[in-house]
C-alpha cells in the first residue's frame, strides 16, 4: 500500500523537476504539483483507495495530477517522473541548489559546458569560463563562487537539506510501521538530531516477527533506485533522488540500545562508551552489558541505558558532545520545551499574504484546536513585493479579527504584521499606523548580500522600533537554498537583551531560523525567544514540533520562550516594548 507520504513525496518531486525541464513557462503545473502534494499530506485517510474523481474532489488536485496519483498506486512508478528522472539525475538536481544557479543557469551550464554536479562547477568556476556565457560575466561568477563556499555543498560529501531528507525518512518509517509484527519504526540519525543537512538516512525497525518481511517491503518501495546491500536484519538502498537509506531491524527488547547507538553524534557515542568500558561493561547497539559474563544491564529504553550509565535522559538534538555528558553529569541540563509548553503561535499568515493559502477563521480554528491561549494573525506588510498587503487590506483585516475575537473570549487574537526590514532597518508604514497593531514580527526579505557591519546595524536598528517585538528568522537562510545574511551575533544578542526585542525561532524545515549555534550563544544571557510556525496555511501550524526540537538542540531554557508565558504575562510583555 502507498501511503499519504510517499504519494506527496513523488508530487513534490514531479514539481521540483517539472521546473527544471519546463521552467517558469509551466509555473501553473509546478503550483499544481505543489498544492496536490500538501492536500495529500493532510488528508485523514488513504488516498491510495480513491479514484481519479474522487481524488479531485480533495483542495487542488486536477485530474491529470489524479491520474499520476493512481498511476503511482497501481504501478509502482509514475512514467513521467522517470522520464524527468532520467533527464536530470540527482546531481544535477543538487546543482540547482546553488544560490545564483537556477534551472535555466543550470541548464546552461550543462549545454554550454558540460557542467553536470556541484564539482564540475567548482572546476569551470576556478578556469573562470562562467564569465564567458551569456547572461552572466565576471559579478556573477563570483557571486556564485561565493554562494558555494559559503554553503559548504562542494565537499565530497553529498549533503541533503532536512526539509527533504526527513521526507523521505518519515516515508520509509511509515511504510515500514503497518509491516506485521513491527512494533515501532523511526528515523534516527542526523534527522533526530535535527541536523540542518544528512549525509544518509538511518531507520531503525523493531518487530516481533519475521525481519526479512520487513525487507521484502523495503525494497518494494517506489522511492528505490538501488538496493546496495541486503540481509536479514541489514538493507542498504539508494532513493531515485540519490539519498542512501540504511535500515536496521532488532527485537523490541533492544530498541533503546538501537536508538541510542543509530542516532549518534559518534563523538556522543564514544564518549557513552568509555564510560562503559570504566565500569567493564560493553555497550553496544543491541545493549548494555557486562563485558566477562554479558548479563544484561539495559537495552529496552535509552532512558534505561544512561541511567545504568549514572546520567538523566540527554534530548537526541543535544547530542554533539559539546558539553552535554558534562552538564548531565552536573545536574545542569536546560529545562527543555516540549510542544505542550506552548500556548501561542506568533507568526501566522492568512490568504491576506499574496503567498498565504490559508483563510483568517481556519487559522483561529486550528490554534484553539490547539489549545491556544493566543495567537498573532501576521500577514506581509505593504513593502513585500507582490505578496505585501495594503494599509487599507490591513484595515479591513482588523475589523474582522475584532469580529473574531467576539467569538473566540478564551483566546486573544493579535493583529500583527510581518514588517520588512528595509536596508536602513526602517520597516513598512509609518509609526502612527504602527502603532495601531498588536504585534510585529520584522524579518529580512532582500539584501541579502551587505557586508556584516550593515547587516547587523539594519538588524539593530529594527529591534529598536518600538513596533517591533520580535525578529523573524534572523538570518534569513534557506537550508541548502541560500546561505544567511553575515551578522555580528554577539551585537544582535547585546541587542536583544537591551531593546527587549525577542529572536523567533522559525519553525519550518528549510530555515531553521535562527540556528542552533546561534541559541547556544545565547545562553545564560536575558535574550526572549518565541516558537512561531510562519504558517501559510492551517496544516502548517504542525510544524511547531521542528521549532521545539530546535530550541532543545539550541539549549534553550523553556523559561526564556515567551509563548510558554500565561497570556497575561505574554501581553504585558509584548505591550511593554510597543510603549
Amino acid at each position: 500500500m502507498v501511503t499519504n507520504s510517499e504519494v506527496a513525496s513523488h508530487l513534490y518531486e514531479l514539481a521540483r523537476l517539472t521546473t527544471l525541464s519546463e521552467g517558469s513557462s509551466n509555473a501553473f503545473r509546478v503550483r499544481a504539483y505543489e498544492t496536490a502534494a500538501r492536500a495529500v499530506e493532510g488528508h485523514p485517510e488513504s488516498v491510495a483507495d480513491l479514484s481519479v474523481g474522487e481524488l479531485t474532489t480533495l483542495r487542488g488536485v486536477e485530474k491529470s495530477t489524479a491520474s499520476r496519483i493512481r498511476e503511482l498506486v497501481e504501478h509502482g512508478r509514475v512514467e513521467r517522473l522517470e522520464e524527468l528522472r532520467s533527464q536530470f539525475p540527482p546531481d544535477f538536481v543538487e546543482l540547482t541548489r546553488v544560490p545564483g544557479v537556477g534551472p535555466k543557469t543550470a541548464v546552461l551550464l550543462r549545454d554550454e559546458l558540460g557542467v553536470g554536479s556541484v564539482d564540475e562547477l567548482r572546476r569551470a568556476l576556478e578556469r573562470q569560463e562562467l564569465r564567458l556565457l551569456p547572461g552572466l560575466g565576471a559579478k556573477t561568477e563570483e557571486n556564485i563562487a561565493t554562494s558555494l563556499e559559503r554553503l559548504g555543498v562542494a565537499g565530497k560529501e553529498r549533503r541533503t537539506p532536512i526539509i527533504d531528507a526527513m521526507r523521505v525518512g518519515r516515508d520509509v518509517a511509515g511504510a515500514l510501521a503497518v509491516v506485521p509484527g513491527v512494533v515501532r519504526a523511526e528515523p534516527m540519525g542526523s534527522l533526530r538530531r535535527l541536523r540542518e543537512t544528512v549525509g544518509d538516512v538511518d531507520v531503525i525497525v523493531a518487530t516481533t516477527g519475521d525481519p526479512e518481511a520487513v525487507m521484502k517491503r523495503l525494497v518494494e518501495l517506489p522511492l528505490v533506485r538501488d538496493v546496495l546491500g541486503r540481509g536479514a536484519r541489514k538493507t542498504a538502498i539508494v532513493t531515485a533522488a540519490g539519498l542512501q537509506i540504511d535500515v536496521r531491524v532488532v527485537r523490541p527488547d533492544q530498541y533503546g540500545s538501537a536508538q541510542l547507538y543509530f542516532t549518534g553524534a559518534k563523538a556522543h557515542n564514544i564518549r557513552l562508551r568509555q564510560m562503559a568500558i570504566d565500569r567493564q561493561w560493553i555497550l553496544n547497539e543491541y545493549a548494555l552489558m557486562e563485558a566477562e559474563t554479558e548479563r544484561l544491564i539495559a537495552s529496552e529504553t535509552e532512558e534505561d541505558v544512561y541511567a545504568a550509565l549514572g546520567l538523566p535522559w540527554i534530548a537526541p538534538e543535544m547530542r554533539e558532545d559539546i558539553g552535554e555528558i558534562e552538564a548531565a553529569l552536573a545536574g545542569e541540563l536546560p529545562d527543555l520545551v516540549s510542544e505542550g509548553d506552548l500556548l501561542g503561535d506568533l507568526h501566522v499568515h492568512t490568504s491576506l499574504s499574496g503567498d498565504g493559502r490559508g483563510e483568517l477563521e481556519a487559522m483561529v480554528d486550528v490554534a484553539k484546536k490547539r489549545g491556544y491561549t493566543y495567537l498573532a494573525i501576521t500577514d506581509h506588510a505593504e513593502d513585500l513585493a507582490i505578496n505585501g498587503a495594503s494599509r487599507n487590506e490591513m484595515l479591513e483585516q482588523r475589523t474582522r479579527i475584532g469580529e473574531v475575537r467576539k467569538r473566540n473570549r478564551k483566546m486573544r487574537v493579535l493583529h500583527g504584521a510581518e514588517l520588512n526590514i528595509g536596508r536602513d532597518g526602517s520597516v513598512d508604514y509609518d509609526p502612527e499606523f504602527l502603532a495601531g497593531f498588536d504585534w510585529g514580527v520584522a524579518s529580512v526579505h532582500s539584501h541579502f548580500g551587505l557586508p556584516s557591519s550593515e547587516q547587523t546595524e539594519r538588524v539593530v536598528t529594527a529591534m529598536h522600533n518600538p513596533a517591533v517585538n520580535v525578529i523573524g528568522h534572523l538570518t534569513g537562510r534557506r537550508i541548502g537554498k541560500r546561505p544567511g545574511i553575515d551578522l555580528d551575533v554577539d551585537a544582535v544578542l547585546q541587542a536583544a537583551e537591551v531593546t527587549g526585542c525577542g529572536i523567533e525561532i522559525n519553525c519550518h524545515l528549510d530555515r531553521l531560523d535562527a540556528p542552533a549555534d546561534i541559541l547556544r550563544r545565547a545562553r545564560g544571557s536575558d535574550v526572549v525567544f518565541v516558537i512561531s510556525t510562519d504558517s501559510h496555511d492551517a496544516a502548517e501550524m504542525a510544524y511547531v514540533r521542528w521549532g521545539v526540537r530546535l530550541a532543545r538542540r539550541g539549549w534553550v531554557d523553556r523559561h526564556r520562550v515567551a509563548n510558554t508565558w500565561e497570556r497575561d504575562r505574554f501581553l504585558a510583555w509584548a505591550r511593554a516594548k510597543r510603549a
